[in-house]
């Protein structure tokens, strides 16, 4: 549909009033369709608009069948920092959710490890960390120049702990699609490497990339389809142990250009 189109490139633009605009005018449309619903819900969570996400989010569960909108509803429980109910989610999508690829079950099995390990259960963080581990290295092997296949295995990594290989993945991610050939995709492999930095602890480099980032247009990765914003690192607790760094609470004061 060519409202999602444009409105998905004004949300890379960090246009987000124009944005829920035309999801409100596909809504029109498609009342019920459930990844329109959550495609809304994404720019009013870039704002910092928690509530109004909130109410497009009400009736995705573990057994909704869009990926993408099951990833920005763990997002919102994320940002609302209720993350019993998202490991709760996360954990039942896994038991229950007929997964359409292997990369979709390890993704998952990346977002319960990193919750589980927010909520501060770094025990069963790692558990589900080498099982995602081990989701992803046979299709690692099987696709060597899968950009999303490393970045998604690096925050395996990063999430059991093991920095170097966290980082050497990262790095692998953004060299096979760097954001001088794809302006679009290729911002949100530096946003991943900043999350990586956060989690295993290079703070500095983190910060410094998350400064450009929020001057970039681009299609997000940690939030599923919006660029990083100042509300974003303001609300996600996966950016806590930046939060004692001056720099990164200007950051948080930005405003969006």
């Amino acid at each position: 549909m060519l409202l999602n189109e444009a409105a998905m490139l004004f949300t890379m633009l960090r246009q987000f009033p124009i944005a829920v605009r035309l999801y409100g005018r596909a809504l029109d449309i498609d009342p019920n369709d459930p990844d329109l619903m959550a495609f809304k819900a994404d720019p009013y969570q870039a704002e910092g608009n928690l509530d109004e996400a909130a109410k497009l989010l009400s009736e995705v569960n573990a057994q909704t069948p869009s990926t993408t909108a099951f990833t920005i509803k763990i997002v919102q429980l994320r940002l609302e920092r209720n993350l019993g109910e998202a490991v709760r989610l996360l954990q039942a999508r896994l038991a229950q959710f007929h997964f359409a690829s292997e990369i979709d079950k390890g993704i998952n099995q990346v977002l319960l490890a990193f919750v589980q390990r927010l909520a501060g259960d770094s025990a069963g963080a790692k558990i589900t960390a080498r099982q995602a581990r081990n989701t992803l290295e046979p299709l690692c092997k099987n696709q060597p120049d899968n950009a999303l296949l490393a970045a998604v295995l690096s925050l395996a990594n990063a999430a059991l702990g093991e920095k170097d290989s966290a980082l050497k993945e990262a790095e692998r991610a953004i060299m096979l699609e760097p954001s001088v050939k794809d302006r679009v995709l290729g911002p949100s492999l530096e946003e991943n490497m900043a999350l990586i930095q956060t989690t295993v602890g290079e703070n500095s480099r983190a910060i410094s990339i998350l400064t450009r980032l929020l001057q970039t247009p681009y299609h997000g990765w940690v939030y599923r389809r919006t660029p990083v914003t100042a509300a974003l690192l303001r609300l996600d607790p996966i950016w806590d142990p930046l939060r004692a760094d001056p720099a990164f609470q200007k950051l948080c004061e930005e405003k969006q250009p």
